[in-house]
């Protein structure tokens, strides 16, 4: 069966962007991310990818479709869909879920069958999903650095300061530390 996933990395002091909106001091070790066991995991147990409108526009697209790692149905939540869809191939695909978020992780579960869904950002989107109650597993990867202000992961949102959380486990992997919590029904 699978799970909801949604994971994001932080600074030490809980940011996921700098005061520009600039996500790249939290990613400064992305090349060997990218060949590391924890990254072959990650893909390998992926079977849908939910995503923010937001984090879908931080780059072009149509490079997804021949360059993203997580190549598997996308669900991107947003209010309306793009004018123009975007380049896709025979295992990513892209579906734009107007009716929120409770409908985006049903359809991400449904075409993830015995895998995973993994959430990639943005912290609005794992916000209302753990508001609605639809993660299973929330995995925080902390960065050791200090961005002092920017966009937080956690910012006050209703019905998230109620969610209990049971540590799964901790892992190192290059700079990063992993937090891996379950979400408690």
């Amino acid at each position: 069966m699978s799970k909801v996933i949604a994971g994001m990395t932080i600074s030490v002091d809980g940011f996921v962007t700098d005061r520009h909106g600039d996500l790249g001091p939290l990613y400064t070790d992305l090349e060997s991310l990218r060949d590391s066991g924890y990254m072959r995991e990650l893909i390998d147990r992926t079977g849908a990818v939910l995503m923010g409108k937001r984090s879908f526009e931080v780059g072009d697209p149509d490079t997804y479709a021949d360059n993203y790692e997580l190549q598997a149905p996308i669900f991107v939540v947003t209010h309306q869909a793009p004018a123009r869809h975007p380049k896709e191939n025979d295992k990513l695909t892209f579906t734009f879920v107007t009716d929120g978020v409770a409908s985006a992780a049903a359809q991400a579960k449904a075409a993830a069958g015995d895998k995973d869904v993994q959430v990639i950002g943005g912290a609005d989107l794992i916000q209302q999903l753990l508001a609605g109650g639809h993660v299973d597993q929330l995995n925080v990867d902390v960065m050791p650095l200090l961005l002092g202000s920017g966009t937080r992961l956690f910012d006050g949102r209703p019905g998230v300061e109620g969610v209990r959380l049971e540590k799964l486990e901790v892992t190192e992997t290059g700079p990063r530390t992993t937090l891996s919590f379950r979400v408690v029904p």
